[in-house]
């Protein structure tokens, strides 16, 4: 499992609770091998040559930033995967708004856009979960 966090909200990096907290968190656990890359998502896929098969899309939240994330990150995802993206929707009783980056990035590319060759598979609190349409014969 790939992870890619810039971990930038400390100057001290020996002091940033935040990448501590993740670290420990994610290596408390059991599962795959963890690999973290330390950098902004859009330097990140610079130099990314590896398929993904499930991508999760949470970074900044203002609409051109989640479409560049969008552009950068899915021609990697490999054909069946899936892109969850994160506040993303609105739901009851939830933080979201319509003003939200991802919400207006989701309605835009995928609700409101019958010929996306992506299609909502499942919405789930602010998640929008979306995968590529199977190509007609």
């Amino acid at each position: 499992m790939y992870l890619v966090d810039p971990f930038h909200l400390s100057r001290v990096r020996m002091l940033n609770f935040l990448r501590r907290a993740a670290r420990r968190a994610v290596s408390s656990k059991g599962g795959p091998k963890i690999i973290w890359i330390e950098a902004f998502s859009h330097e990140a896929v610079s130099t990314w040559n590896r398929p993904i098969d499930f991508l999760l899309i949470d970074g900044d939240h203002r609409e051109e930033a989640v479409e560049k994330d969008w552009n950068d990150w899915h021609p990697h995802v490999i054909e069946n995967g899936i892109i969850a993206l994160h506040d993303a929707r609105l739901f009851p009783g939830g933080w979201t708004s319509p003003e939200y980056g991802p919400v207006r990035f989701v309605d835009r590319a995928f609700r409101n856009n019958p010929s996306s060759s992506w299609t909502i598979l499942e919405e789930v609190d602010s998640l929008v979960f979306v995968r590529r349409r199977e190509r007609s014969a």
